[in-house]
């Protein structure tokens, strides 16, 4: 995904900052990041406040497989599909994502 489609997803929070990392790209709200693109999805941040959300939208975990064989989960999550038609619906999850982003950074 180019920077000028990230920078329009993530509209709702005001500008973005968009750094390369890991084969993908982070998604950073005043040095808060808040989403990763990863194969040329974005994976928004979630924790155990918004994670509930996430998933009864819908949306899948981001997790991968660890050394010993068992699931490693991240705390990020897709997108629900109907926000990519809605940009107000597309700026609830972003918004949801920013509050985790300031969460994890206060603890």
């Amino acid at each position: 995904m180019d920077t000028a489609a990230i920078e329009e997803m993530f509209s709702a929070l005001g500008p973005v900052t968009i750094k390369r990392m890991f084969g993908g790209k982070g998604v950073y709200r005043l040095g808060s990041i808040v989403a990763v693109e990863f194969h040329g999805e974005i994976l928004l941040k979630a924790d155990d406040v918004s994670a509930p959300e996430f998933e009864a939208a819908g949306a899948r975990r981001w997790s991968y497989e660890g050394k010993k064989g068992k699931a490693v989960n991240m705390p990020y999550w897709s997108i629900p599909e109907d926000a990519f038609d809605d940009p107000e619906i597309m700026a609830h999850w972003v918004r949801l994502a920013y509050a985790a982003a300031l969460r994890s950074n206060a603890s």
